[in-house]
């Protein structure tokens, strides 16, 4: 190269440093201005608002990067590491727009959230929009983020040919990454599953292997539920699937309990009944739908009550439950402790004829 080349060489660098700091410098002033107009435009739109604070960050590293991928782009090939240059900076500009893709899923999902609050009473459609949301969002950034590492992979050549090589014997690879994968697409397809039926939502109120609790996440692959003791049971989701479980907060959060107790059979119901009526009505957890006593089984020594009574939700519905047993023992033990459950016994005196003849084995008319 002689020093004329040399010359031009180094003047065709210097343009493309320029050009690139040129470039960068109006990618962040577009920046800036765009986020103040977006900002502006949608400040009343409640998901485009949040889509536009979550990608603002990303955005502000995406314009540049694309401007100098444009300047890479029309420098001369002849500039020394021109090709790696390129190659760096287009696997920043895919990383950076995944990372971008992926916070414009999750300000939608939490524009759309933020519109239904859960802290009200009635929030049943509060939560099955929760639930629906997150589990979408979930899903389509669990395939943005499979997408972006493909398209990086595929800037190399290499991949491309393993990619090519591995076609080959597709079938084989097929079945085994099938089985491979089992475990993370079986749970893939099970949360898309619950979010389009919505068996269970987020705050839902589940008896799953025994254990009462409640819904308190949903992630892609697993549901935490928080038990009532404050323990966590992680739950795979492909096993709402599969196994049944209870929902009691399925359609409505209302829930009837059941308070038993045995009593003696000389105990008059009445005064129970009136007693149990005081005892709901005294109650703030009782939403005055149901509060009756019933007779539910006759035992050899007493006989069992069943008292029904209502609640907004099931945690209410435990607390009068145990306010109505309470309520009952001690009016018992106050008004009626002689009836009380007993264990009686028969006693008879010598001479008795039907003693006599139990003692000599026979009947007594014989």
């Amino acid at each position: 190269m002689n020093l004329g080349e040399l010359h031009i060489f180094e003047d065709a660098t210097w343009r493309v440093l320029i050009s690139a700091v040129v470039a960068v410098v109006l990618a962040l002033v577009v920046h800036r201005v765009g986020a103040a107009v977006v900002r502006r435009v949608t400040r009343h739109l409640p998901i485009s608002s949040a889509v536009a604070r979550r990608i603002w960050r990303p955005a502000r590293f995406a314009l540049p990067l694309v401007a100098l991928q444009a300047v890479w782009q029309a420098a001369p090939d002849a500039l020394p590491l021109i090709a790696q240059v390129r190659h760096g900076n287009a696997l920043l500009l895919l990383a950076t727009l995944t990372w971008l893709a992926l916070r414009a899923i999750d300000g939608v999902a939490q524009g759309v959230t933020g519109q239904y609050s859960v802290d009200v009473e009635d929030n049943l459609n509060a939560r099955r929009i929760h639930t629906q949301t997150r589990l979408l969002a979930r899903t389509a950034g669990f395939m943005v983020l499979v997408a972006g590492l493909s398209m990086m992979l595929m800037t190399f050549p290499g991949a491309r040919q393993l990619g090519a090589s591995l076609l080959a014997s597709a079938g084989v690879i097929g079945i085994v990454a099938g089985i491979a994968a089992r475990p993370v697409f079986s749970n893939l397809i099970a949360g898309l599953q619950l979010a389009l039926a919505q068996p269970l939502r987020i705050d839902d109120v589940l008896i799953v292997q025994g254990e009462w609790g409640r819904v308190q996440e949903i992630t892609g692959t697993y549901v935490v539920l928080k038990i009532w003791d404050e323990r966590r049971l992680i739950i795979p989701l492909q096993w709402f699937i599969e196994n049944p479980f209870q929902n009691w907060t399925r359609s409505s959060a209302q829930i009837i309990g059941t308070v038993f107790l045995w009593v003696d059979y000389r105990m008059p119901l009445e005064p129970l009944r009136e007693a149990a009526r005081r005892a709901c009505e005294a109650a703030p957890e009782w939403d005055k739908r149901l509060c009756l006593l019933q007779v539910v089984e006759a035992g050899e020594r007493s006989m069992q009550l069943r008292i029904l009574v209502t609640s907004g939700n099931s945690s209410l519905n435990w607390d009068l439950r145990c306010k109505v047993r309470e309520a009952l023992v001690d009016f018992m033990q106050r008004e009626y402790p002689q009836h009380l459950p007993l264990m009686r016994a028969e006693v008879t005196r010598e001479g008795d004829p039907l003693r006599d003849a139990e003692l000599a084995g026979k009947s007594p008319q014989a």
